[in-house]
């Protein structure tokens, strides 16, 4: 067979199955034969090793990770798509596809049914529309995975894999270390996709920790502190905290005092730790059983 990212090749493919590109879908499949290659390697496919892949377009990086790891169950949401790869993933016995939205599926069951006794990692190239909500599933499913590799919106790779304290980091940088250790692995032009985005894209892997980057008293208090903080990212947490509340600002400044986080700190400024700090003070306000 041709290689699947072959221009002339994608588009004869196409046009026999009368394929024709869904943006509300995000799809934009990947044409540069040395990205697929990457992705397998540095997201740990390998012998004894199963992968779940999200997205799987033609097939492409699929190919590519069935060749490198002992079992691939890639998780795709668009039906016209099966009939394709059907044809291009025909040669390999390893693969197996679900036609199902992954924000859906009960991963945990699919882990216990495909990957018996293999270690077990994530890949994919996600639509740049739904990264966040992807990622957060996936790492708020307590999986038994022990990495996720995905090629992501270049700004949203700086913004996911951001150190807290930088100026880049956000709220989804404080949630994905929460539970895991980012790292920017490489970046891939837009040229490299057909078709073609506005934008470049990034690879990045989070390594999933044992358990939480940090111990709270209450889980949910902290991601609602992470969003508190950042909800109105200009002010001070400070302002943040009691406007997201709706509390008075004598009590917004109580909590601070009780995280040992300064008065006048931005989010964007504030730790893993202290915002853990600050979950902890949430609960001792009061906040515990649910008045958020």
């Amino acid at each position: 067979m041709e290689p699947l990212t072959n221009l002339s090749v994608i588009k004869d493919l196409l046009a026999r199955h009368g394929f024709s590109f869904s943006k509300s879908l995000g799809q934009n499949f990947i044409v540069n034969p040395s990205v697929c290659p990457r992705i397998s390697q540095l997201g740990g496919a390998a012998p004894g090793v199963g992968v779940i892949e999200i997205g799987a377009g033609i097939g492409v990086l699929t190919a590519q990770l069935a060749q490198d790891g002992e079992k691939v169950v890639c998780i795709e949401i668009d039906s016209r798509l099966l009939p394709i790869l059907d044809e291009t993933l025909a040669p390999y016995s390893n693969v197996t596809i679900v036609n199902q939205d992954v924000l859906k599926v009960d991963l945990h069951q699919l882990i216990r049914d495909q990957f018996p006794g293999m270690e077990v990692v994530v890949c994919a190239n996600l639509p740049y529309y739904i990264t966040s909500p992807i990622l957060m599933k996936l790492l708020e499913d307590r999986l038994p995975i022990r990495s996720i590799t995905v090629m992501v919106q270049k700004e949203a790779a700086q913004r996911i894999c951001a150190r807290p304290g930088s100026r880049e980091a956000g709220a989804i940088s404080a949630a994905i270390r929460y539970y895991s250790e980012p790292q920017v692995l490489f970046h891939v032009s837009r040229g490299s996709f057909l078709p073609a985005p506005q934008v470049d894209s990034t690879v990045i892997r989070l390594d999933i920790l044992p358990q939480p980057a940090v111990a709270v008293r209450e889980e949910r208090l902290y991601f609602e502190g992470v969003r508190a903080a950042f909800s109105q990212r200009r002010k001070t947490v400070h302002n943040a905290l009691a406007a997201y509340f709706g509390r008075p600002k004598d009590w917004a400044a109580q909590v601070l005092a009780q995280a040992g986080i300064p008065p006048l700190a931005r989010a964007e400024q504030l730790t893993v730790e202290q915002f853990a700090a600050l979950a902890d003070a949430l609960a001792g306000a009061g906040l515990s059983q649910g008045e958020t």
